[in-house]
Protein backbone atom coordinates (compact mmCIF):
# COMPACT_ATOMS: atom_id res chain seq x y z
CA UNK A 1 0.00 0.00 0.00
CA UNK A 2 1.21 3.29 -0.57
CA UNK A 3 1.73 6.29 1.39
CA UNK A 4 -0.53 8.15 -0.55
CA UNK A 5 -3.80 5.68 -0.24
CA UNK A 6 -2.34 5.33 3.60
CA UNK A 7 -2.66 8.94 4.41
CA UNK A 8 -5.92 8.85 2.05
CA UNK A 9 -7.36 5.94 4.53
CA UNK A 10 -7.15 7.75 7.54
CA UNK A 11 -8.50 10.85 6.04
CA UNK A 12 -11.89 8.95 5.22
CA UNK A 13 -11.36 7.42 8.46
CA UNK A 14 -11.27 10.97 9.93
CA UNK A 15 -13.73 12.36 8.32
CA UNK A 16 -15.98 8.87 9.51
CA UNK A 17 -15.79 9.86 12.95
CA UNK A 18 -16.61 13.70 11.97
CA UNK A 19 -19.56 12.61 10.47
CA UNK A 20 -20.43 10.63 12.92
CA UNK A 21 -20.49 13.36 15.65
CA UNK A 22 -22.37 15.59 13.67
CA UNK A 23 -25.27 13.58 12.64
CA UNK A 24 -25.81 13.14 16.47
CA UNK A 25 -25.48 16.55 16.87
CA UNK A 26 -28.89 17.22 15.11
CA UNK A 27 -32.41 16.82 16.17
CA UNK A 28 -34.88 14.78 14.88
CA UNK A 29 -36.78 15.66 12.25
CA UNK A 30 -40.18 14.32 13.42
CA UNK A 31 -43.22 16.40 14.85
CA UNK A 32 -44.94 13.39 15.72
CA UNK A 33 -48.45 13.22 16.14
CA UNK A 34 -48.59 17.48 15.67
CA UNK A 35 -47.77 16.87 11.77
CA UNK A 36 -50.90 15.01 11.27
CA UNK A 37 -52.87 17.76 12.62
CA UNK A 38 -51.54 20.19 10.42
CA UNK A 39 -48.66 21.85 12.24
CA UNK A 40 -47.50 24.93 11.33
CA UNK A 41 -43.81 25.34 9.74
CA UNK A 42 -44.30 28.62 9.09
CA UNK A 43 -42.58 29.63 12.28
CA UNK A 44 -40.04 32.33 12.55
CA UNK A 45 -37.60 29.32 13.39
CA UNK A 46 -38.81 27.61 10.29
CA UNK A 47 -37.80 30.28 8.34
CA UNK A 48 -34.36 31.43 9.87
CA UNK A 49 -33.78 27.85 9.82
CA UNK A 50 -30.31 28.38 7.24
CA UNK A 51 -28.83 30.86 10.03
CA UNK A 52 -28.98 28.97 13.00
CA UNK A 53 -26.84 26.15 14.26
CA UNK A 54 -29.12 23.59 13.03
CA UNK A 55 -28.60 25.08 9.69
CA UNK A 56 -24.86 25.10 10.33
CA UNK A 57 -24.40 21.33 11.16
CA UNK A 58 -26.81 20.51 7.87
CA UNK A 59 -24.20 22.54 5.53
CA UNK A 60 -21.37 20.88 7.48
CA UNK A 61 -22.67 17.43 7.25
CA UNK A 62 -23.21 18.47 3.38
CA UNK A 63 -19.69 18.57 3.39
CA UNK A 64 -18.49 15.81 5.16
CA UNK A 65 -20.73 13.32 2.77
CA UNK A 66 -18.98 14.87 -0.27
CA UNK A 67 -15.83 14.37 1.28
CA UNK A 68 -16.86 10.80 1.92
CA UNK A 69 -17.84 10.24 -1.54
CA UNK A 70 -14.72 11.83 -3.08
CA UNK A 71 -12.17 9.81 -0.99
CA UNK A 72 -14.19 6.46 -1.37
CA UNK A 73 -13.49 7.25 -4.66
CA UNK A 74 -10.33 8.07 -5.15
CA UNK A 75 -9.10 5.45 -2.57
CA UNK A 76 -11.05 2.51 -5.25
CA UNK A 77 -9.46 3.90 -7.92
CA UNK A 78 -6.36 1.66 -9.69
CA UNK A 79 -3.70 3.79 -9.95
Amino acid sequence: MSALKIILAILLVIDCVAMIVVVLMQQGKGQGLGALAGGNGDSYWERNKGRSEEGKLKKITRILVIIFFALSVVLNIQF
